[in-house]
């Protein structure tokens, strides 16, 4: 997808409008009220970025993923909080964050606000890549990039390398656990590439890295407004890297925000292995 041509007589769609007010006014209530209020206002808030994401991508490449397929739109909310619970799961062993004023909340009432702000993260990266990917410069990153060969083998070796790499994270996990942010992603690859799923590696065979670095730059881009909105919130998370812990942005140690850019890919990785048919990004 490139900047469309003439989009200066086009509009902002009417839900892009809706979500910049979201994002104003949930925004205010976040920073503004006391005492607990992030674990309601967290969904809102996001719901806003994502309508208003979603609506400058329809304007600049005209088409956008609510408008390509809305039911698929919505089901990325579905896929989205089971899938950061699997890095909540893991972050049991690790330990590198935690929230804040979650101990205010009973076990079912944690996990039902917790999953609804969870479901936001996917549609969120991915509206955010598509943003990314209707700028001109992607087109260049076309065909231009090295090749990574496919082979037969290639699937065994994703597989080999994310046992690895979760055994490690799992056994010492204040040393290797930077590896959450890419066991995930060899481990479902392999799964994708043998089984004929839409992979990125199909993508940098072709010497096609647009969707890599949009996904990447996406993934960024969300980074910097959920560690901004984080800072003044209540419930929020803080960071416990070892190794990593100065030169912070907002609660974030400046090293973490690399974990962002191959987080991108493993939730490409999990849509693609459940969602095999349908609209996809980068056709």
């Amino acid at each position: 997808m490139t900047e469309a041509a003439g989009s200066d007589t086009r509009r902002i769609p009417v839900h892009g409008w809706i979500g910049l007010v979201m994002i104003a006014v949930f925004w205010y209530l976040n920073w503004g009220l006391s005492g607990i209020r992030t674990s309601y206002l967290f969904f809102p808030l996001w719901l806003g970025y994502i309508l208003f994401i979603d609506s400058l991508v329809l304007y600049r490449s005209g088409t956008s993923i609510l408008k390509r397929k809305t039911r698929e739109f919505i089901g990325l909310f579905f896929l989205s909080a089971p899938c950061w619970w699997l890095f909540e799961i893991i972050n049991k062993r690790t330990q590198n964050w935690e929230y804040l004023g979650g101990d205010r909340f009973g076990d079912i009432e944690y996990f039902l606000l917790s999953s609804l702000s969870f479901s936001t993260v996917i549609p969120a990266v991915f509206e955010s890549a598509e943003l990314v990917s209707t700028f001109k410069w992607t087109s260049k990153l076309a065909g231009m990039g090295p090749n990574i060969r496919m082979s037969k083998r290639l699937p065994h070796a994703f597989a080999a390398t994310g046992i690895v790499m979760m055994a490690l994270l799992l056994t010492w996990p204040r040393v290797f656990y930077p590896f959450v942010w890419l066991s995930v992603y060899f481990l479902v690859e392999s799964i994708n590439i043998s089984t004929g799923r839409r992979n990125l590696v199909m993508h940098l065979a072709e010497g096609d890295w647009r969707p890599v670095i949009a996904l990447s730059l996406g993934a960024l881009l969300c980074g910097f407004f959920w560690e901004l909105w984080n800072f003044y919130s209540y419930p929020k998370w803080i960071y416990h890297t070892p190794g990593t812990e100065f030169l912070h942005i907002f609660e974030m140690p400046l090293l973490g925000f690399l974990g962002y850019l191959p987080f991108a890919w493993e939730l490409y990785a999990i849509r693609n292995l459940v969602l095999k048919k349908g609209v996809y990004l980068f056709n």
